[in-house]
């Protein structure tokens, strides 16, 4: 072959864009959560697999800094000995999504837990995937029924709403999000169960979510005893499944339990990489995700469905002004507070309707519709204020016909307030039983 001929093809060959390049490497140290290796030329985001005297564990690139790249396992570590070998993994990349899903449960990761064989993927999705012009989304005009009776009255949520959750330990965010699962006009409802209890997961699916609810419902378990990893991995995989029946057509309803283990997951990681904590022991990086994560949610375009989602936020100490929860009813289109003191009296659903408020409320409903809800609210409030003088006798009747309405009225209104975890109150029925007791208000 001339030398002509090959200094051509060599020409050619440098005008090809080269693939990265991805080499094995081997540990060096193992730190906390996260374990450093050289030697591995790998993108973040990639997985590969750990060479250990027990056998293999499987990693993902999390960060790198020069010639070191940090690896987060998604299973528990054991076996690991200083030179383990690590090998990139050549695996198809992205999450398996298809309408098989539905009626399933899997792992962050989306893989089968319950036994009934491998999802049959219809196309591959990226876990992430670039924001949505804001202005191809279709506006939020009409209510969504989810059969609570004060949420469809007094805090009525619009379709493609993102609303919060907001609520202590023990005071019923799950059971409420089964109410809501069963009474909802959702096409499909795909829950995330993300760091919580173990034994919530069967509890939740055979006792709250119910045989017949499930047939439309995904569930995606990554429970607290799991990763980090896996843990903001179940949150994003629910999100992305969701969009992919939103892509659809469908009308999504997401349950997601819960965005504050979603942020301490991400916590864990960012300071296990050498990410400097910054609001009481937040890292930057978790205030970054929050809105990336929840501006997924919402309308799509005028050929697609809607992601209506409610993100449970707990609240440590029932602090309302707690860093996530602060953060989350910035970017959130509403919230929903559940009180202590209410759920401790025995009333249930324990939600505070004086602290709770839905942002698109007026577009999706009547303006006599909001002028009864603001009419009993008004009224409940009203007994709250002077709950203290009414309960020790302080207060005589026909001081304040305010407060005479208020204390004949609450009896009606606390009654009004509570349901049953089995009834399922259609918003119809819901908006009538408002009218009725409005009505009996007066105009104030």
């Amino acid at each position: 072959m001339s030398s002509a001929l090959l200094n051509k093809i060599k020409q050619l060959q440098e005008q090809v864009p080269q693939a990265p390049i991805i080499a094995a490497g081997k540990l060096v140290r193992g730190i906390g959560l996260t374990l450093e290796a050289v030697g591995c030329q790998m993108p973040v985001g990639s997985q590969c697999l750990i060479q250990t005297i027990d056998g293999e564990i499987e990693a993902e690139v999390v960060g790198f800094a020069g010639n070191i790249t940090y690896l987060m396992p998604t299973t528990a570590v054991k076996g690991i000995v200083p030179g383990s070998r690590v090998q990139p993994l050549n695996r198809e990349q992205g999450l398996a999504v298809g309408m098989s899903l539905l009626g399933r449960v899997v792992d962050g990761n989306g893989q089968p837990l319950d036994g009934l064989g491998p999802i049959k993927a219809e196309k591959r999705v990226p876990l992430t995937r670039p924001p949505m012009n804001p202005l191809l989304r279709k506006p939020i005009r009409q209510p969504l029924d989810v059969g609570v009776r004060a949420i469809n009255s007094l805090i009525t949520v619009g379709s493609g709403q993102r609303m919060g959750l907001f609520a202590g330990s023990g005071v019923g965010k799950s059971v409420l999000l089964g109410m809501m699962t069963r009474g909802t006009s959702a096409d499909v409802v795909v829950v995330g169960l993300v760091g919580e209890r173990g034994r919530e997961v069967k509890e939740f699916i055979d006792d709250i979510l119910g045989e017949e609810e499930r047939k439309k419902a995904v569930v995606v378990a990554a429970p607290a005893d799991t990763s980090p990893l896996m843990r903001l991995k179940g949150c994003e995989t629910a999100v992305t499944i969701a969009e992919y029946f939103r892509d659809r057509g469908l009308n999504v309803l997401l349950l997601v339990d819960s965005l504050t283990r979603y942020a301490m997951a991400q916590r864990e990681i960012a300071l296990a990489v050498g990410e400097p904590p910054a609001t009481k022991g937040y890292p930057p990086s978790v205030f970054a995700r929050l809105p990336a994560l929840v501006e997924r949610a919402g309308n799509g375009a005028e050929h697609q469905g809607s992601i209506t989602a409610f993100y449970t936020v707990l609240t440590e100490g029932d602090d309302l002004q707690d860093p996530i929860a602060d953060a989350a009813r910035a970017i959130l289109d509403g919230h929903i507070v559940l009180s202590r003191s209410i759920a401790d009296a025995g009333h249930y659903p324990a939600i505070d309707i004086e602290a709770s408020i839905s942002r698109v409320m007026p577009m999706v409903v009547s303006q006599e519709h909001v002028q009864q809800a603001r009419r009993i609210k008004q009224v409940y409030s009203t007994y709250q204020r002077n709950r203290d003088l009414i309960s020790i006798g302080a207060y005589t009747r026909g001081t304040d016909p305010r407060i005479d309405l208020a204390i004949n009225a609450e009896p009606a209104i606390n009654a009004f307030l509570q349901q049953g975890m089995h009834n399922i109150i259609p918003f119809e029925e819901s908006a009538n039983a408002m009218k009725s007791l409005s009505s009996g208000l007066g105009k104030g």
